[in-house]
Parts: C-alpha cells; structure tokens; sequence
C-alpha cells in the first residue's frame, strides 16, 4: 500500500499531520502568520484537507496550540519528578533550568504558548497554571513570595534564551536563584523570623 493511500484511510492521521504542521509553523513564525495554505504545504497534504478537518483558520490554531500545550504539561510532569528527585536547592533549580535551556525546541514550544496566552484568554488559563506549578514546587520550601519571584525570574531566563546567542551560565541562574529564594540575614523576614524564634 503506497503511503498517499494509507493516509487516505486513516483520517486521524491525517488530521494529526495537519496539527503537528500547524504545530510547527506556530513555533517558526508565529500564530499570527498561520495560514491554511502555510499548514498544507508543510503537512504534504492538499489545501482542501485542511479545511475538511478544520473548517476556520481559529479552529486550526487553537488545535495547535493544544498540541503544544500538551507537551508543555508532559514537561512539567518531568519537571516536577525531576524536582523531587534534585530537591528544591537554587543549585538543583538552576542545574534543571539550564537543562531545559538545551532543548530548543521545547523553550520555542513555550515561548509559542506563552506569547499565543497575551491574546488568548483560553490558553492564558494553560500558562497561569503552568507558573503556578512552579511556585508550587518552591512554595513549600521558599515560601509563597519568594517561589513567585523565582518563577518570574525562571521566566525571564527562559525568554532571554530566545534572543541571546547563548543561553545564561547554570552558575549565574544557581547564584541568582539563591539570591532570591535564600534570605540575607540582614532581610526584614529574616529579622521577623528570628524575633519570632
């Protein structure tokens, strides 16, 4: 069976080359620049079949970014054994930040999302929930602020990789991360703490 008849049979898979294009496309150029056309073209389906799954341009786009959606929650899922399995240290948080950083991809993939939630309120709801997971992480052990702060600044690091040739070093994201999440003794909680002691 040739490979244009076997997916002629199987519409799913069809259907999942023109999400996984749309996908990709998203990633490359945006979710403003998505196109019917784009998405066939890189799919190697004819334009017709996009529009026979799909029957808007907003239908295709919020299947896509489910896509990516779905792989950032397999991440985070790996994130949180990975948490577990390296403590909630800045050098254990820093060593899988940077981790992270290596997979391009996967940062392109969030920053997809992630700049597709400034205008979506529906995917706005994936990317809250996504930095509550990781204040979750910390929280228990830095405390509700501190674990907010580290997570803007996780975020910051992640969007500086996008447009910096070279992401930060693990020993700039670990003493930075211990700045925010390790009180000085000198801080007001860290005197309120020991008044209160």
């Amino acid at each position: 069976m040739s490979e244009g008849t076997r997916r002629r049979r199987d519409p799913e898979a069809r259907r999942l080359e023109i999400i996984t294009a749309a996908a990709e496309l998203i990633i490359e150029v945006g979710v403003d620049a998505l196109t019917h056309r784009k998405v066939a073209a890189r799919a190697g389906v004819p334009l017709g079949s996009t529009t026979q799954y799909f029957a808007t341009l907003d239908d295709l786009r919020e299947a896509a970014i489910g896509a990516l959606a779905a792989e950032v929650e397999v991440r985070i899922d790996e994130t949180r054994r990975a948490v577990a399995a390296e403590g909630v240290s800045p050098e254990g948080i820093a060593r899988l930040v940077h981790r992270s950083l290596e997979d391009a991809r996967a940062v392109q993939a969030d920053r997809a999302v992630v700049t597709a939630a400034v205008h979506d309120p529906r995917v706005r709801a994936f990317a809250k929930r996504w930095s509550e997971e990781i204040v979750g992480f910390i929280s228990p052990v830095h405390g509700t602020d501190r674990a907010r702060a580290a997570a803007a600044f996780i975020d910051g690091v992640l969007w500086h990789s996008q447009i910096h040739d070279e992401p930060l070093d693990e020993e700039l994201i670990r003493d930075a991360l211990a700045g925010i999440l390790i009180p000085s003794p000198a801080s007001p909680s860290a005197s309120s703490a020991a008044a209160s002691a």
